[in-house]
């Protein structure tokens, strides 16, 4: 600190000289001594900033370090400390993390539709052409200290807001319980994200029976390959207040591993109370979501309860996936006395054509694809195939409803370039019996034709 100090002192010595021999030359003697006074008082100045340091420096009441004399009147500056660090991290969105448990995490997808509907002439149904943005969400997920999580997503297509997801989670080992609005334990198709299902829409008797997000309050055990769940649930926010609909849902999964295949075998239960005096309709679209036209429907009918079953059967192997699911609907409580019973379910099984890609699956439900080599790391991504049968039979004689039946054969080709884009183009034929819009013939057996692509992110 010392000889630090004293450098000053050694420069202005230096400067002193030759000022003074310059002075000496110009014969100013008055302008010579008003120099070497200046430097002098300089000079003592400095020796007794130095004495000064040398003192604080027994002391042990500074650091090494550049110290600058303060006036007296100044103030020490606060000292601003983060008591809790945080943490940003980065994957395909940022996360942040405090160190007593919080964090926050944002999310999002868009899915962007088009394409062509053919339906039979004379209808009098709007078809050819049509596009949408099917979805556009955004959400933040997180933790929260004692074990607690949270999600909550908005969904802004169709110039609407949409609250989807609005939850509270609480962990304890291998219990889950989930208090707000979120998906209500029924079928393994309806529960796997959209991110991931292997056409642009869900099977058929997912929409057509109503499955959906609801307010309620659950519980789930996972353990190992076993999963059960459970939950009592009311109806949408959307359709809240005003709807005194409540239902009991469950659902039990069991996922072993045999050899290189991931098996998967399930099944739900579902009962409801619609309501008194209150109705239900079941009808479904053509396969895609941007055509409003219906050509299975039973209209709306009076009922008081709803009993449903499902089984869940799938597979991965390597490259190779297989997937089928059955559902029964009960409905009571219909004029008739005699209680209507409709069904649904599908068939499908899909192949990768990239070396190395297979379809994710993990916890009951399909999961993402991850591509070998995506484009952006100069591969192809991973291409997939599929095809499905999908039939939904929505008439009921005995209890006099005719909302006819639906069979449709699919395929899809999927191309997902990287994790979180991907590009698929559908078609469908789809064959319908007892359809409640005739012809002008008054026939009520025809055909449909449609095309779909989309193109997704997600992050």
């Amino acid at each position: 600190m010392r000889a630090f100090a004293t450098l000053p002192l050694a420069a202005l010595a230096m400067i002193s000289t030759p000022v003074q021999a310059q002075d000496s030359k110009s014969g100013d003697d008055t302008e010579v001594e008003a120099l070497r006074a200046q430097v002098e008082a300089l000079t003592a100045q400095l020796a007794a900033v130095t004495e000064r340091l040398d003192e604080l420096e027994d002391t042990d009441a500074i650091s090494p370090a550049i110290v600058s004399p303060a006036p007296a009147s100044a103030t020490t500056a606060p000292t601003v400390t983060a008591s809790v660090p945080t943490e940003i991290s980065m994957g395909a969105a940022a996360e942040i993390e405090s160190e007593d448990g919080f964090s926050f995490k944002p999310f999002g997808r868009l899915m962007v539709d088009a394409g062509w509907t053919a339906l039979p002439d004379g209808l009098g149904l709007s078809d050819g052409f049509d596009a949408e943005a099917r979805r556009a969400r955004l959400g933040v997920s997180g933790d929260i200290p004692g074990g607690f999580s949270y999600k909550f997503e908005v969904d802004f297509a169709g110039n609407e807001v949409d609250i989807t997801d609005a939850l509270i989670e609480y962990g304890a080992g291998d219990f889950d319980i989930m208090v707000g609005q979120f998906n209500n334990f029924q079928s393994m198709e309806e529960l796997t994200s959209s991110r991931f299902t292997s056409f642009i829409e869900r099977a058929a008797f997912t929409d057509a029976f109503g499955f959906s997000r609801r307010v309620g309050v659950g519980i789930e055990y996972g353990s190992g390959n076993v999963l059960i769940q459970g939950g009592l649930f009311a109806d949408n926010l959307d359709d809240m207040p005003g709807s005194d609909r409540w239902s009991v849902d469950g659902r039990a999964a069991f996922f072993p591993e045999v050899g290189d295949t991931q098996l998967h075998f399930g099944g739900s239960i579902h009962y409801a109370e619609i309501g008194e005096g209150e109705t239900v309709r079941y009808r479904q679209r053509p396969l895609v979501h941007f055509t409003s036209e219906r050509l299975v429907n039973t209209g709306r009918f009076d009922a008081e309860s709803e009993f449903g079953l499902g089984l869940e059967l799938a597979a991965v192997n390597g490259p190779f996936h297989f997937h089928a699911e059955g559902y029964r609907q009960e409905v009571g409580g219909l004029p008739t006395m005699q209680d209507a019973v409709f069904h649904g379910g599908f068939v499908e099984a899909g192949i990768f054509l990239t070396p190395g890609d297979s379809r994710g699956y993990r916890g009951g439900r399909f999961n993402r694809t991850r591509p070998a080599r995506t484009v952006a790391e100069g591969g192809i991504g991973a291409i997939q195939l599929n095809l499905r049968y999908d039939f939904l039979e929505l008439n009921d004689a005995d209890a006099g409803i005719m909302g006819g039946s639906q069979n449709a054969l699919y395929g899809s080709l999927i191309w997902t370039t990287t994790d979180h884009t991907r590009f698929q183009i559908n078609y469908g034929r789809l064959e319908y019996d007892d359809a409640p819009i005739a012809l002008p013939s008054g026939e009520q057996d025809y055909g449909a034709d449609v095309i779909g692509v989309r193109a997704e992110f997600d992050f």
